[in-house]
């Protein structure tokens, strides 16, 4: 399901993978996301700044849809610890764009390094198949 999300014609990610594991792409666009963020806060551009932003949010409002579904597998410790972050993420992201500062990214990048690097380091063997909402198993 992720993988179509992010291959889709209108997707604002200039360098999609056209393959991998849900995991993998999961991570390669939090990981892009988190770059897009990092670099606008560098540059001191707002308005890169609040593009990155919205990007970042509309990632983490899938994430949030999945983890929300009824038919969801996710164990519920693992799944509320995920709705917190995404509730972590909406306020962040709110704060952000009624007033945008740049230091106010450094959270919203570094939880989605730590993702991203759970998902591309976690075991395999506690991965069920890729049809599992992969942020979750972090």
């Amino acid at each position: 399901m992720y993988k179509n999300s992010y291959q889709q014609g209108s997707s604002p990610y200039s360098s999609a993978p056209v393959s991998g594991t849900p995991r993998e792409i999961e991570a390669w666009a939090l990981t892009e996301s988190a770059r897009r963020l990092f670099d606008a806060q560098q540059r001191e551009d707002i308005e890169a700044l609040l593009q990155a932003a919205r990007l970042n949010w509309r990632l983490w409002t899938i994430f949030q849809a999945e983890l929300t579904a009824p038919d969801c597998p996710v164990p519920a410790e693992i799944r509320a610890n995920m709705l917190s972050l995404c509730n972590f993420v909406d306020k962040q992201s709110v704060a952000l764009l009624a007033a945008p500062r740049p230091q106010l990214v450094d959270a919203l990048i570094s939880i989605n390094r730590e993702i991203a690097r759970g998902l591309l380091h976690a075991p395999e063997a506690a991965v069920e198949p890729s049809s599992q909402p992969v942020a979750a198993t972090v």
